[in-house]
């Protein structure tokens, strides 16, 4: 064995040991949550406190799935993010195709407008939103909701999905025309099934998106019954009755393990959904 291959294994070994160390650092607060999760002490920063608990119990994950509301907080959720997954990608699919294999006028500065509007924060814009769900009667309604993160998201979902139709060959779609398939053919049975890992993490960024959303939880939906599970797990710790680390550790692991399940499933179509979505028009 060469010298200039003895210094590329070690190289390669010192990388490895780089990012595993890194991954080790970046899971010390879950696994510091989930070791709390598991103490019978109400403990968070004490002194003698280690990632083994000393008084181990189950009993707080049995108050979080017996004495809450996360059955409703998990149902609201569910329900708010299906929707919004639904209506992005049925808007943001054919939009992005559109923009992706058509040449029109005023389609560049459409999609520069897109992204400026889609670059303010959404803090700004919550007053606005307010005052007009509300004249349609759509505060503290689950409709509103939807509508508010449909719009937010429709643009990251475009954006992201024409990303990967521009990598698509438009030959394929043209020997597919050559060999008699009608439009709907070309986009259903051929540009669809090729798209879909792009469409399965713009689906999955979405599912994150609402899962994690507070800040219009909060203001748009009220009542305990209508809580998210952002805006149930802040209550959960914020309530005298509850007020206790350990459950709501337990309460946070429990709502991350769907997702996380998710997102292992989804895990093949990561990297080329990404790498491909990042593609400029």
């Amino acid at each position: 064995m060469n010298q200039k291959k003895i210094k590329e294994r070690v190289g390669l070994a010192a990388l490895n040991v780089f990012f595993i160390l890194l991954c080790f650092v970046t899971l010390i607060p879950i696994l510091y949550a989930l070791s709390v999760s598991f103490n019978g002490q109400n403990s968070l920063l004490s002194s003698d406190f280690s990632f083994i608990p000393k008084q181990f119990t189950l009993d707080n994950y049995r108050q979080v799935f017996l004495g809450e509301d996360i059955a409703a907080w998990f149902g609201n959720t569910v329900l708010l993010a299906a929707s919004t997954v639904a209506l992005s990608l049925s808007v943001a699919i054919p939009a992005a195709y559109c923009f992706s294999r058509r040449r029109f006028p005023g389609r560049r500065a459409i999609l520069k407008c897109l992204v400026l509007l889609n670059s303010f924060p959404a803090i700004l814009s919550m007053f606005a939103i307010y005052r007009l769900l509300r004249t349609f009667g759509l505060v503290n309604h689950r409709i509103g909701l939807i509508l508010v993160y449909t719009g937010t998201m429709a643009v990251f979902s475009l954006w992201n999905t024409k990303g990967y139709f521009d990598t698509i060959p438009t030959e394929i779609e043209e020997a597919a025309r050559i060999d008699g398939a009608g439009n709907l053919q070309v986009v259903t049975r051929i540009v669809l099934p090729l798209a879909k890992p792009s469409i399965v993490v713009t689906a999955l960024m979405v599912l994150i998106y609402v899962w994690n959303e507070y800040i219009y939880a909060t203001t748009l939906l009220t009542g305990e019954q209508n809580y998210t599970l952002a805006a149930g797990l802040y209550a959960l710790q914020a309530t005298e009755m509850s007020g206790s680390w350990p459950v709501f550790a337990a309460a946070s692991i429990t709502v991350s393990l769907p997702v996380l399940v998710i997102f292992f499933l989804c895990q093949k179509h990561m990297t080329s959904g990404l790498t491909a979505g990042g593609v400029k028009g």
